[in-house]
């Protein structure tokens, strides 16, 4: 006599263990609920009872049960778009299609269930799945669940089944084919039978292991059973029963009364194989559930990575980066722990990241966190930027650490203008470099655009005020519509600021209707220009409103390339798209003629900003010449702003990374700069603390610092610089100690990268090193990454790995609530080895205004030259003894800082006699671009 192999009770202990190991992992992972949905179309009674029953077992084991029901009218493409949007949901980690389809319209049912992403098909129908099956994958695929549940049962009699004979009597995908792959990769000799195989009772009789699944009531009677056989009945069909109830009862394939007689082993029908179904599908829910909360947080990513072809002499930049054929973007996305939904491709090498990443994300710990600034440099810059890449090269490919690149964007009008493009060098770069140096994925022509429009409506609103009276002005800004006058969300916050209680346009009273109305900017107060992407000196002045149709409202006013406006520092300190809006909106554009500020938001176009840059606050996904993954994001000015790519790509960096990984930021110009306003403002605003500083240093630059001839971009090196010069150099080495103790200052260790050049000799590269030591780095090593990529920057991966071992200190330079001269002159003091600082008249004034408007509280954004640490551009090394003069103060407050004017500071580059697009052109074969430097 058979022994019953109950399905029911083996599935209710497998839901018990489920529901402990999700509540387990519930202890370490709060938030960890694994997501269940089915899509049913229709409203079929059998399929109700099924989903019912799902339902059930889901939410007895703590997951989260989702069932999305369909009108039976809705049509294919409909039920694809359900499914996608599952697919898309992080929160879900199982999909099935409830099937039959209870359709009025035909829908291709294999099409729609391969249309689950295989990662969440938990009943295994995908062919993708199927495959995996059928290759022996099975650790990379998921297992229907019939069959899984069929072969728990076969476990559960503790009889081997390696070496059994086994037969599979049905060949469904469901059910008979995928049950005869897995007792295969289980070392059974199985054979797959069908309503069209010969002699089936001798074939059967055979069988140690026989699963039945045929869909015809009692097929197998006693004497197609081999004494001693395991049967596993998936049949369930209804046969008439006279002593039933219902007139019917519930019948498998296999008839019960005589089988039990003969084999081992037996599954009754019901209570057999049908609950072990349903308890598979919830453990598949659970798998897919833990590996998608493993998946890219704090576990080694498994990248690609891409081998660099080293040739000497170093080709030029572009001919490097057109040496590599990149990755696509969707392969570094999905390396790096990114969902499908959360990237919007824009071609094949780079795509959008959403912000959704932070909130999928938040509980996850945050990596080590990297700063790279530099010494002051030389006009040909000492390459923090191909440092910063060659680093993350180095740590990615060549140590296997969890590593991203943020950088900035570059401008196009230095690209065509005298530097060139930004994108690193040699064997360190981003690539597609062309596409990153020209229109990457158009956030700074949606700057352009959102500042020009904010220019566009200071105009038009001066000129409407000038030209109509408050009630004219008042009837048009709040019109009537459909016979009733209503403010806009964005006019009740003007409201609000001017403290006018009624909501009902009707009730002003005739003096709150001017106040609403006029803002009365004064013209002389102005701080907005226009802006345009493009190095233009002609427009560093201009005049508007010279057409008739102003009637004689013109200006005098300028052009600004687009990385200098507020919006781009905007941009690059938003921490969301809540707070970017409230940015935009407090952007102070002028004063009225009473002195008090005007912003974006009385201006009414803050709202209209915002949807020019909702897709712009997304980060840019790009990749290294060997593959590892970089976040281009915003550019700001490094004097007039701060200079650092986006709080958003490091935010989302850390936490892809994982608590062991590294994220490495690059701070423009020297540490005077970039580095102080990293620290004084962007980790302010962040909340993040830096683990370690790299500081980047040349022999080249010291031994400028150290009194030798000028350097001066485009004519060749004096002497001075390509023979060795020791004490030259050691002279100049002033102003690496004074850049390592100004990092110092703010607890954090530095080492010294010295990023080296083939006329550098060792004694000089030595000296280098033992002067860094002495200073305080913590290290300093010898880089050769132009000229090798990663494998010449390993030595320096390795020191800034110990460094962030070592405690972070971090603290700010000053507080807040100081007054602004005061936290003006610590800067000078502390950072630039001043005396104190000189305000003229002028900064005087504004620092007065500033205060009285509410803004004493905002951080200092130096706006001072980058090539001395003084306000003189030709006094080198580290000077003291000097006073900083301060002619003029302004502000960003939307942005969050004001920026002190030390000296003059041009804010539109203009075009050199011989421009880089001499040398730029397309192929007309290949379409590729030429000459990009």
């Amino acid at each position: 006599m058979a022994q019953l192999l109950s399905g029911k009770v083996i599935s209710q202990e497998i839901r018990s263990q489920l529901k402990g190991y999700v509540d387990q992992v519930r202890q370490t992972q709060p938030d960890f609920k694994p997501g269940l949905a089915i899509v049913q179309v229709g409203n079929r009674e059998d399929s109700n009872v099924y989903i019912r029953m799902k339902q059930k077992a889901a939410e007895e084991v703590g997951l989260d049960f989702r069932h999305m029901k369909l009108p039976p009218t809705i049509t294919q493409q409909g039920v694809l778009d359900a499914v996608e949007a599952l697919n898309n949901d992080p929160a879900i980690h199982g999909i099935i299609v409830q099937l039959p389809l209870d359709c009025s319209s035909p829908i291709d049912e294999h099409l729609v269930t391969n249309a689950i992403a295989p990662e969440k098909d938990v009943d295994g129908l995908h062919s993708v799945n199927a495959g995996k099956l059928s290759r022996g994958d099975l650790e990379g695929g998921i297992p229907p669940c019939t069959p899984r549940g069929c072969l728990e049962l076969i476990d559960r009699t503790g009889i081997p089944i390696e070496g059994k004979t086994a037969v599979v009597v049905g060949r469904s995908k469901i059910v008979g084919s995928p049950m005869a792959d897995l007792l295969k990769w289980r070392h059974a000799t199985v054979t797959t039978c069908h309503s069209r195989t010969k002699n089936l009772k001798d074939v059967t009789a055979q069988a140690d292991i026989l699963v039945v699944a045929i869909g015809k009531p009692q097929l197998v009677k006693g004497d197609w059973i081999k004494p001693g056989a395991v049967v596993i009945d998936c049949g369930i069909n209804s046969i008439p029963d006279d002593t039933k109830k219902s007139g019917k009862r519930l019948v498998g394939d296999v008839d019960f009364e005589e089988a039990k007689a003969v084999a081992s082993w037996i599954t009754p029908v019901p209570g057999g194989v049908g609950p072990m179904t349903v308890a598979m599908l919830i453990k598949n829910t659970v798998d897919s559930g833990i590996r998608s909360s493993q998946k890219g947080t704090d576990g080694q990513w498994h990248i690609r990575y891409l081998p660099l072809k080293l040739l000497s002499p170093v080709p030029s930049d572009i001919d490097v980066a057109k040496s590599q054929i990149p990755k696509n973007i969707e392969e570094v996305a999905k390396e790096t722990g990114l969902l499908p939904n959360e990237c919007d491709l824009y071609g094949k090498k780079k795509a959008k990241v959403s912000l959704d990443v932070l909130k999928r994300l938040a509980d996850k710990p945050n990596g080590k966190y990297i700063v790279v600034t530099g010494i002051t440099p030389t006009p040909l810059g000492e390459g923090k930027s191909t440092t910063t890449i060659g680093l993350c090269q180095a740590m990615g490919a060549h140590l296997h650490r969890n590593v991203f690149a943020c950088v900035r964007q570059p401008s196009q009008g230095p690209t065509f203008g005298i530097k060139g493009g930004a994108a690193g060098g040699g064997y360190s770069q981003v690539i597609p470099m062309e596409e990153f140096n020209l229109h990457l994925t158009g956030d700074i022509h949606a700057i352009t655009a959102a500042n020009n429009l904010l220019a566009a409506q200071l105009d038009a609103r001066m000129f409407h005020e000038a030209t109509q009276t408050d009630e004219a002005l008042y009837r048009r800004l709040v019109p009537e519509k459909r016979g009733k006058r209503q403010f806009s969300p964005i006019q009740i916050t003007r409201l609000e600021k001017l403290g006018i209680v009624t909501r009902d346009p009707s009730e002003l009273t005739p003096e709150e209707v001017t106040k609403f109305a006029r803002l009365d900017i004064d013209p002389a107060t102005i701080t907005w220009q226009r802006v345009i992407d493009t190095n233009d000196r002609f427009l560093r002045k201009i005049t508007v409103g010279q057409s008739p149709t102003e009637k004689g409202k013109t200006r005098e006013t300028q052009f600004d390339i687009t990385v200098a406006s507020e919006i781009m520092a905007v941009l690059a300190l938003t921490t969301s798209l809540q707070d970017m809006r409230e940015r935009l909106g407090n952007m102070v554009i002028a004063s009225d003629r009473c002195g008090q500020p005007v912003t974006a938001n009385d201006l009414g176009v803050s709202g209209a900003l915002a949807v020019l840059m909702k897709d712009a606050i997304q980060p840019n996904l790009m990749q290294t010449l060997e593959g590892t993954p970089v976040f281009v994001h915003a550019g700001p000015f490094a004097n007039i702003a701060h200079g650092n790519s986006s709080i958003l790509a490091d935010r989302i960096g850390l936490k892809l990374v994982g608590e062991n990984g590294f994220v490495v930021t690059e701070a423009g110009f020297g540490a005077d700069i970039g580095m102080e306003k990293f620290f004084n403002i962007k980790c302010r605003y962040s909340g993040l603390v830096p683990n370690a500083v790299v500081q980047v240093a040349t022999v080249r630059a010291l031994k400028m610092h150290g009194g030798g001839p000028t350097v001066t971009a485009g004519v060749p090196l004096p002497k001075e610089y390509t023979q060795e010069n020791l004490e030259l150099l050691a002279k100049g080495c002033s102003n690496l100690n004074k850049q390592i103790q100004n990092a110092r200052k703010f607890g954090v260790p530095v080492v010294v990268a010295v990023n080296t050049f083939e006329t550098d000799t060792p004694a000089e590269l030595q000296l280098v090193q033992q002067k860094a030591i002495e200073s305080g780095a913590f290290d300093a090593i010898v880089c050769q990454h132009w000229a090798k990529g990663g494998a010449g920057a390993v030595d320096l991966a390795t020191a800034v790995e110990r460094a962030c071992k070592e405690p972070s200190n971090f603290k700010f330079l000053y507080d807040l609530e100081l007054p602004l001269e005061q936290k003006m002159e610590i800067i000078a003091k502390e950072i630039y080895g001043a005396d104190g600082i000189e305000l003229s008249e002028t900064a005087q004034q504004r620092l007065d205004l500033f205060k009285k408007q509410g803004f004493n509280n905002l951080p200092i954004c130096m706006a001072k030259t980058h090539l001395s640490l003084s306000h003189d551009p030709s006094v080198k090394g580290a000077p003291t003894g000097f006073t900083l003069p301060i002619r003029d103060v302004r502000a960003s407050v939307g942005a969050g800082f004001i920026f002190p004017l030390v000296g003059t500071m041009s804010t539109m580059p203009g075009l050199p006699t011989r421009p880089c697009f001499y040398d730029i052109d397309i192929d007309l074969e290949t379409e590729e671009v030429l000459g990009l430097s």
